[in-house]
């Protein structure tokens, strides 16, 4: 029986040998994806960040009518919804889908959702969340490529009058241990309490165009910076599952080595008595 028994620990020792082998492996994967993903993050913020202080004070100044500032009378809501492309990520994917589900409250029926990553949409299919558009396969270091196509859809349907506000859900980088999830609203436009002196500045050639041009590229990098925060996230997030993963199986290895060394031990003890008792039996 004792025998039986080591076999069956010598197996599941192995078992978690491999597993360890490769949550190890995943781990340092992801530390090196968090580490070219958060460089570009931090370009991507010195750009949001130089780019919004522009779009403010140009929006703090302009009087005029805009499709981008205006209610469109739509009543249904849009969230463009960041998640991961693959899973062993720990809790990321949960944690934005809850926090839209919050924000968006009962009102499926005026609830659209655009699905940024492979398991957004399983989630919200399971949900019974009518989803718009699925964009999957983004690349582990985004680019402004793949915010400008997703910026052109959010612009065609919302100028088209199907959804009345644009809401981006995503989770930001604060560190490689801290990321929290942001309901950030897109459209329409907001202005700022303070308005700006608007005296000083003329629009050239119209101030429609420069001012829906300038809305549609501040949306542009907008995107972009949520993309490199939503990457960098998804990233630590994998990292720290699996350096988890990884101290469990430690930790589970040595209690099945204790657990191996007790019953060898009893083993070794009972073949002994049996020897000796053996040998007694024959004098």
């Amino acid at each position: 029986m004792a025998g039986a028994g080591l076999i069956t620990l010598k197996r599941r020792m192995k078992s978690v040998l491999n597993t360890r082998k490769i949550t190890k492996a995943m781990g340092l994967v992801a530390t090196s994806k968090l580490r070219k993903a958060r460089l570009a993050l931090t370009k991507a913020q010195d750009y949001n960040s130089k780019y919004s202080a522009i779009f403010e004070e140009v929006l703090n100044n302009f009087d005029e009518k805009s499709i981008y500032t205006a209610n469109n009378g739509s009543s249904k809501k849009l969230y463009v919804v960041f998640t991961s492309e693959s899973g062993l990520c720990g809790g990321y994917n949960v944690s934005v889908v809850s926090k839209t589900v919050e924000s968006a409250g009962k009102d499926k029926e005026n609830t659209r959702i655009l699905v940024v990553g492979q398991k957004g949409r399983g989630y919200f299919n399971r949900l019974r969340y009518e989803t718009i558009a699925e964009y999957v396969e983004v690349p582990d270091i985004p680019t402004v490529k793949e915010a400008d196509t997703i910026a052109r859809h959010i612009f065609s349907i919302f100028k088209k009058g199907e959804v009345g506000e644009v809401y981006l859900v995503y989770t930001k980088f604060v560190s490689s241990v801290k990321q929290d999830v942001e309901v950030e609203k897109l459209l329409p436009v907001s202005r700022a309490e303070s308005k700006g002196n608007n005296e000083n500045i003329s629009f050239e050639p119209s101030v429609s165009e420069i001012f829906n041009y300038i809305v549609e590229e501040y949306i542009k990098q907008k995107l972009y910076s949520n993309l490199t925060n939503a990457k960098s996230s998804e990233h630590a997030s994998r990292m720290n599952a699996m350096d988890g993963a990884t101290k469990n199986a430690n930790e589970l290895l040595d209690k099945l080595n204790l657990k191996y060394n007790r019953l060898r031990q009893s083993s070794i003890t009972q073949e002994i008595s049996e020897i000796v008792g053996g040998a007694e039996a024959q004098r």
